[in-house]
């Protein structure tokens, strides 16, 4: 496993299309899709290519020398792991559309040698109970050389398949939506099939030379490998044994155990378990992220889904997701074909005739290879806490996509990923899943011009305040991405959202009776998420959100040349500020009431119309202190402090952690995705993440004042804290700021410029080092 781990952290980034060799992009692969059929004379139909199967793809290759580069393109449908001579060397294909059907490039070099060579793929389809986010046109294999020299390697009708005679996939039944793939039923005894002939199923067609819309049309890969890295657990709960610890343990014949195993935080893992023995054994593995709470009082009575504190574990039940064995008495290692995410594991045996000896149990980790480049030093010892959760929340919920939760649905929705996209770019200084978000929202776009809310996808879903984020996502990457240039072709798509969204202007200019699903955020008073709407069709969140947004449309069309399309923009605003401001004004509260007949309040729209510049004077201090109005939750908390430190309220940062403080409290070590923590279906949900961007944009105050980050504008807000340092990863290097009292020291890459702004007084930033005393 070492050379797995080092070989994928060290891959990096794919080539883009154009370092694609000419003849390996126009034209079609000399590599074929191959896949399984009973035998090679079999007639078969593609949609019995669809099913449920596991195979094993394999072929020898004998070599006279070792070479020095061997490099290989390979894809499958829907997963596969690829092994050279018994190591696993790459997993994906990440995932994409038919459209962009992803391709990882790889050196198999290292792998190989002298002599006989064994590759063998497993590939897997998971049928109807393939994950959501997972798209599909038939079971597949492709492997393509890099070099025609090297074209032995490639997949055709010379590479031998077998299918899995023994797997099949276990339904997963927990609380509340559940769309991340089914578990596995594995019986050893039935063992694979007979190696026969692939079938072919034709050269492999990449974007560039496909010339229908049938298949997959192969487009290289843009992220990297994902992290893989050995762990162990942390305890056993209940049971005994040091099995965690690699010290083998046997089960009696015609006996049982059950252990409850905590890895001590939440993870994303491949399980490893290694058993011999125990012929017809029933072994179990059950996982989840947190028990379920019996109802008080009683040892029987299951208590509505309640999770309560995550550390505790007695007087609970468990609901998870589910993997099942059934020994044959051999030596095997089990390895879930695809990550499982869990905190707690369930490890029940119950054996027949013959004794069963665990001798192992651990797990791999795996995720997007972010590293943690932003740092903050305080003597603040909560600040720490929080920023380790946020970014282990951010670090779950990122693997091939964006996700937002790694457990429930592993979809990637964009107002999750606005969020997550900040995080990245600010705590991680990473922007390669950024840019793969970006272009899958906009392959999204339907004919009527808004995205899907959430992408890939095989169920389309349509949230419209979601296309509005995704342009905010534009914005975003705009002032703070490195290459801006990169989202010219996305502008005619952020045009078709707004022109989608003109449709639905009254004579006023207010949007009304937008169709789709208008979700703003799961408070609990507001059904299915929906924001209060008036008699007719109006709703002051989606208002004011419009408004915003067409300001950062208005930016990126002056950016990009366009300032005829700007000037529409900010003609539109200019005109509804005042409809708005008549429609929604509360003068007795004080507020911005949600629809025109002033029946409900929230910090949303109160947030967004700060953010939208509507006048606002005194909302701020109401956002906070009056308790009569609909409160954001976790996630839309993002907005309500934005708000806050627009209207001054930055000292007071701190002061607005308490649901963060919950979580912890409630023994969460990632982010909930609700704010009702007890009953929160998912544990995980990055959209939470927030105070990894916050403490460096709101507290140490690192802002862009500019495209591309150029310039910066730094304003802390250090409430009660003395004296903090911290450094944010930037485009073109690192930011680094020292604060003590009396003196500032802030240190800028590269080429940038700016400004710190302290207590009303404005200073002028220098590239390089620049010391400030703050004293009056």
């Amino acid at each position: 496993m070492k050379k797995l781990i080092l070989f994928l952290l060290l891959a990096g980034p794919l080539a883009n299309a154009q370092n694609i060799k000419p003849e390996l992009w126009n034209k079609p692969w000399k590599a074929s899709w191959i896949t399984y059929a009973e035998n090679a004379n079999s007639v078969y139909s593609l949609q019995g290519l669809k099913d449920y199967g596991v195979f094993k793809f394999q072929k020898s290759v004998s070599l006279s020398e070792k070479p020095a580069k061997c490099l290989i393109h390979v894809s499958g449908d829907n997963r596969y792991k690829l092994y050279v001579n018994g190591t696993w060397v790459s997993a994906g294909p990440a995932r994409g559309d038919l459209y962009f059907w992803n391709f990882e490039t790889l050196d198999i070099a290292p792998y190989l040698k002298a002599g006989e060579n064994t590759l063998e793929a497993l590939v897997w389809n998971e049928g109807k109970g393939k994950s959501e986010a997972q798209i599909s046109y038939a079971t597949g294999f492709i492997l393509q050389a890099d070099e025609a020299a090297q074209a032995v390697f490639n997949t055709s009708m010379d590479w031998k398949v077998a299918k899995n005679m023994g797997v099949s996939p276990l339904a997963v039944r927990v609380p509340g939506y559940y769309v991340a793939g089914a578990g596995e039923l594995q019986e050893y005894s039935k063992g694979w099939s007979s190696f026969i002939s692939a079938k072919s199923l034709g050269p492999g067609l990449t974007k560039g030379a496909s010339i229908d819309a049938r298949g997959w049309m192969l487009y290289p890969s843009a992220i990297p490998a994902m992290e893989l890295t050995t762990q162990r657990f942390a305890s056993i709960r209940k049971g005994e044994g040091d099995l965690i610890h690699g010290k083998s343990m046997t089960v009696a014949a015609n006996s049982s155990i059950d252990l409850w195993i905590d890895q001590g935080v939440l993870t994303n893992a491949y399980p490893q378990l290694t058993f011999t023995g125990g012929k017809d054994a029933k072994i179990g593995l059950t996982y989840a992220e947190g028990l379920y709470e019996m109802k008080p009082l009683s040892t029987t009575t299951k208590n509505s889904n309640h999770k309560g504190n995550r550390n505790d574990i007695e007087n609970k039940y468990w609901l998870g997701r589910k993997d099942s064995l059934i020994a044959d008495g051999a030596a095997h290692t089990y390895e879930t074909m695809t990550y499982r995410t869990f905190r707690y594991v369930r490890l029940t045996v119950k054996t027949e005739a013959e004794a069963l000896t665990l001798q192992d149990f651990k797990s791999v980790f795996t995720g997007f290879p972010f590293q943690a480049k932003a740092s903050l030093k305080t003597d603040n010892p909560l600040i720490p806490q929080l920023l380790d959760v946020g970014f282990r929340t951010a670090r779950l919920c990122a693997m091939e996509t964006y996700m937002d939760c790694p457990y429930y649905e592993q979809l990637q929705y964009i107002g999750d990923a606005r969020i997550q996209a900040l995080v990245s770019m600010y705590y991680a200084g990473d922007e390669r899943l950024v840019r793969q978000a970006l272009d899958h929202m906009d392959h999204s776009r339907i004919a009527e011009g808004i995205t899907l809310s959430r992408y890939p996808t095989d169920l389309h879903q349509q949230i419209p305040t979601f296309s509005l984020w995704y342009i905010g996502m534009l914005h975003d990457y705009l002032r703070y991405g490195k290459d801006p240039q990169f989202l010219k072709n996305k502008m005619a798509g952020m045009r078709g959202i707004l022109d989608y969204f003109a449709r639905f202007e009254g004579a006023d200019g207010t949007l009304q009776k937008i169709p789709y699903w208008t979700f703003s955020d799961w408070v609990n008073a507001w059904p299915r998420g929906i924001a209060p709407v008036g008699p007719t069709g109006r709703s002051a969140v989606i208002d004011f959100q419009y408004i915003w947004v067409l300001q950062n449309a208005a930016e990126l069309e002056r950016y990009f040349g366009f300032p005829e399309m700007a000037a529409t923009y900010e003609a539109k605003v200019k005109a509804l500020k005042p409809v708005l401001r008549a429609l929604y004004w509360d003068a007795s509260r004080g507020l911005y009431a949600d629809t025109e007949v002033h029946d409900k309040y929230s910090q949303h729209a109160n947030s967004l119309a700060i953010l939208a510049g509507m006048q606002a004077a005194g909302v701020a201090d109401k956002l906070i202190a009056d308790k009569n109005m609909a409160e954001t939750t976790i996630y839309f908390k993002y907005y309500l402090h934005l708000a806050l430190a627009k209207a001054g309220k930055g000292n007071d940062y701190l002061k607005w952690l308490s649901i963060w403080k919950e979580n912890i409290d409630m023994g969460l070590t990632t982010w909930a995705e609700t704010s009702d923590i007890s009953t929160s279906r998912s544990d995980c949900h990055a959209w939470g993440s927030s105070p990894n961007i916050e403490f460096f944009r709101i507290v140490l105050g690192v802002d862009s004042d500019a495209p591309a980050f150029a310039k910066v504008k730094i304003e802390p807000h250090l409430g009660e804290l003395t004296q903090i340092e911290g450094i944010v990863p930037h485009p073109q290097g690192e930011i680094q700021v020292i604060y003590k009292p009396g003196s500032a020291s802030i240190t800028l890459p590269g080429t940038v410029s700016g400004s710190f702004v302290w207590q009303g007084k404005k200073y002028p930033l220098k590239p390089g080092k620049n010391n400030i005393t703050t004293k009056k």
